[in-house]
């Protein structure tokens, strides 16, 4: 059976529904033209041009052709003006490309440096410009306060800064402030005040907390930030070390000037700002927020000199690293950080760690920092979860003032070889130390404690040695410029590689390395993560994965001979 043929729609009207379509095009037409002439919008009339009994008509002709003239000309030029600019562009782009060129060619091993030592000198965060800054903050002061965590005391010590002060050879005086002394358990706490004041004036200290910045104009907001009322935001121990300071000044009979210095996250512009009433310093949780030197005005006698904080040498302790060096948690791989958290776990008791986050028995640190996402729901996509970032949440916590940890102070007291007994009376004397002490006692019986089952005990590891001499910086830069010259330059042959057509079997051979590196990180990873003292299940698994590592990787060692021979034992697959 044949299929009808479909036809096409007519696209007559009826009568009525024309008729109806033309009457609101007349409406619409005369609504626009009544809105045009409200605005008065006129269209433009045409040039009659000049009348033919006008006077001088041919003079006027010929003027406006001259015109016409001008105006092409100007046009013409300006046309040929472009172009040459054009072209000048073109030839300056073609020798800037030819320099570059030239200079892949040859080697971009000097520019690089140079590049380096720029970024460098305009770098304000390097060591060396801390180190500066350090030593004008030591050379203006009169009293230096060397700020302590309370919590780990002996590892919050410099020796080489305790040094240079004690052995400068001017009337100068160095005070210790333990501050944090909320965060530590009251019998703890005074048994270190007794140790440390057998070698310097000390000051039990409780810095202020949310503190109102006067420069800064408040904002109202409808939400308003969760405030933790179990600790107090009121400062402690800040008449104490003003009177003390005062009296000093009295004793010496001019303005002092009073160094704040210390390790980072120790609390040296919490203290000032306490000491001031207002927020005059910038305070954060990142370490190394000051990067040079301030000056706070506290009364007409004194002046507080904020300072960078003190670098850690590199030859210290991985403990010691992880909480005092500058560590900056963003910029920062997660390998680091990750170490960092591994060795502080190692120096606590495993016990205490479970029941303060509330988290069941771990075996690794990975473990540990898997647990502590899934319960604090931090998840990447696929409800992975976000190792990186709870390490870096977690060593923020360690060194600002959000867990109460503590450490016992040495059994018996042995003072470092640089204090001697005359040393020790020259830093005691001009300062009234019953007044002080009991200003001590004061502030301790202020004070709201942890109780000491909540508090987590901590091994320290004592002093950390810190490079204060700029000297001894320079040739720690210089060989990090060297090794950050050679990585950049080895990018850049990668570069060059990958612009260069590629051949399947290069492409292959990348593709094994690739594996290889992989498997390589991974059981790195696992060996730095897991414990010290491991069972000997977890290292035969460990050096299986290595055997099995360096079965996938390619023996690049052979002789142009053996890489010919064809290898039946091996799957080429």
């Amino acid at each position: 059976m044949k299929r009808p043929k479909l036809r096409k729609a007519s696209k007559r009207l009826s009568c009525h529904k024309r008729y109806k379509i033309q009457k609101k095009i007349r409406e619409h037409h005369r609504k626009v033209r009544k809105e045009a002439k409200k605005r008065g919008g006129k269209k433009p009339k045409k040039d009659p041009g000049v009348p033919s009994a006008a006077p001088f008509k041919e003079e006027l002709l010929r003027e406006a052709e001259q015109r016409k003239q001008r105006l092409e000309e100007l046009k013409q030029k300006q046309k040929l003006n472009r172009q040459k600019e054009q072209e000048k562009k073109r030839k300056l782009e073609a020798k800037k490309n030819a320099a570059k060129i030239q200079e892949k060619a040859e080697g971009k091993e000097s520019s690089v440096k140079s590049k380096a030592k720029a970024k460098k000198l305009l770098n304000k965060n390097s060591k060396k410009s801390f180190c500066r800054e350090l030593q004008k903050v030591i050379e203006a002061s009169d009293v230096v306060l060397e700020v302590l965590d309370a919590r780990d005391p002996m590892g919050c010590r410099c020796p080489q800064l305790e040094q240079a002060v004690t052995c400068s050879g001017g009337d100068k005086k160095l005070l210790l402030v333990l501050n944090k002394t909320d965060l530590v358990p009251k019998e703890n706490l005074e048994k270190w005040l007794n140790y440390l004041k057998k070698e310097f004036p000390t000051v039990a200290f409780k810095s202020a907390t949310l503190m109102k910045d006067r420069t800064m104009q408040e904002q109202v907001t409808k939400r308003r930030a969760r405030v933790d009322l179990s600790r107090t935001t009121e400062c402690l121990g800040s008449k104490s070390l003003v009177k003390l300071l005062q009296e000093y000044g009295k004793t010496q009979n001019k303005a002092i000037q009073v160094g704040v210095v210390g390790f980072p996250n120790v609390g040296k512009s919490s203290i000032i700002n306490s000491l001031k009433g207002v927020r005059a310093c910038n305070v954060g949780l990142t370490r190394g927020v000051t990067k040079s030197m301030q000056i706070v005005h506290i009364d007409k006698q004194t002046k507080m000199l904020d300072s960078p904080s003190i670098i850690a040498d590199p030859s210290n302790s991985a403990l010691a690293l992880a909480l005092r060096s500058i560590i900056d948690t963003e910029e920062s791989g997660s390998a680091d950080v990750l170490e960092a958290v591994d060795t502080i776990l190692n120096h606590c008791s495993k016990q205490q760690v479970t029941i303060h986050y509330s988290i069941p028995d771990f075996s690794d640190t990975e473990e540990f920092l898997t647990l502590l996402a899934q319960k604090r729901g931090m998840l990447k996509k696929g409800g992975v979860p976000d190792v990186e970032n709870v390490a870096k949440i977690l060593l923020c916590d360690w060194t600002g003032a959000k867990i109460s940890y503590h450490s016992q102070p040495p059994g018996s007291w042995r003072p470092p070889p640089y204090l001697t007994e005359k040393k020790i009376a020259e830093m005691q004397e001009c300062f009234n130390l019953n007044k002080l002490e009991e200003e001590n006692n004061n502030t301790l019986q202020a004070l709201k404690y942890p109780s000491p089952a909540s508090s987590i005990i901590f091994q320290s590891t004592g002093m950390v040695n810190g490079t204060i001499e700029e000297n001894k910086v320079i040739e720690e830069t210089s060989e990090w410029e060297n090794l950050e010259t050679s990585k950049e330059g080895d990018a850049e042959e990668e570069e060059d590689f990958t612009e260069s057509d590629d051949d399947p079997d290069d492409v292959e051979e990348e593709e094994e390395m690739d594996v290889e590196e992989e498997t390589k990180v991974q059981v790195t990873r696992k060996a730095k993560l897991g414990k010290r003292q491991t069972s000997p299940t977890n290292s035969e698994k460990q050096i299986a994965e290595s055997e099995h590592s360096n079965s996938l990787s390619l023996n690049l060692d052979k002789t142009a001979d053996e890489d010919d021979a064809y290898d039946f034992n091996t799957d080429y697959v």
